[in-house]
């Protein structure tokens, strides 16, 4: 959200000429404001964002939804508590005020913002390949809604980059755990992995690493049909990647080349992607 659209919805920074008299209240309690308009709240919440506490401009803002329900404030003030919480990194509340936002003003020109935000706060906590990766199913989701939804918006174009690169991270979860059964010697389970790679996440940066490891598992089990059929699928596409060298080697030391044998699932992928053949 650019700094014109942060304030757009309210009045422009230029109130800062009440600062003084807002100042003055900040030690007050909760039941002050009941006796504060709408707009003063507001303002005192811009305020308190600006200066960098975001904690207390969200709770300022929800204030305003509380005492103000029905004000034309109150809309204002649940887009703008959505980005306070998120600016906080309290992804939940964040979720919260951005679903309640699109449920009560569905056609508002700031619903894609919201629906925005709402998955800005699944997506910046998939930084990590490790963690719950239910997290990143949820940020596919709904960066996809601001797509199909919102495709004019100024957001489409930030959430399908960010859409592919939380799509990248589930590969390469995939990918993780292949190799942690691969290099335990569990080569079935390990090849489960990889093959999801290959067929599922085909267009992500994993691909050619999963069809390596596919090579060596597969030789592992001493099954040189489907090691050498993974093999020339790497080839054919991904030549001039390290991963080839490093499969060309492997199968090439058991006297082996990259080349299609053999009936199964890789030969199904080497006909449809290679030879173009899908029956």
């Amino acid at each position: 959200m650019t700094d014109r659209q942060r304030f757009r919805i309210g009045k422009s920074l230029a109130t800062l000429t009440l600062c003084g008299a807002l100042a003055a209240c900040g030690g007050s309690d909760e039941k002050a404001l009941e006796d504060t308009s709408a707009e003063t709240i507001f303002t005192r919440a811009e305020l308190e964002l600006a200066s960098g506490d975001a904690d207390d401009a969200a709770r300022l803002f929800a204030e305003i939804e509380r005492l103000y329900p029905y004000s034309e404030f109150a809309k204002r003030g649940l887009i703008m508590q959505a980005f306070a919480y998120h600016k906080d990194r309290d992804y939940e509340n964040a979720r919260s005020a951005a679903q309640r936002f699109i449920d009560f003003y569905p056609a508002d020109e700031d619903a894609a913002y919201a629906q925005y935000l709402l998955a800005l706060s699944y997506y910046d906590q998939i930084d990590q390949v490790g963690r719950d990766q239910g997290l990143t199913f949820q940020a596919l989701q709904s960066l996809r809604t601001v797509i199909e939804r919102y495709p004019e918006s100024e957001y489409a174009r930030s959430s399908i980059l960010k859409f592919d690169l939380a799509f990248d991270h589930l590969a390469a979860k995939e990918m993780e755990i292949g190799r942690y059964y691969l290099k335990r010697r569990h080569f079935p389970a390990a090849i489960n992995r990889f093959r999801a790679v290959v067929e599922e996440f085909q267009t992500t940066t994993h691909t050619p690493e999963a069809l390596l490891r596919l090579v060596e598992a597969y030789l592992s089990l001493g099954l040189t049909d489907e090691a050498q059929t993974a093999g020339a699928i790497l080839g054919y596409n991904f030549q001039s990647s390290p991963f080839y060298d490093d499969a060309f080697r492997q199968l090439s030391g058991q006297g082996l080349a990259p080349e299609a044998r053999g009936t199964g699932w890789l030969s199904d992928v080497y006909r449809r992607t290679i030879q173009g053949r899908w029956l």
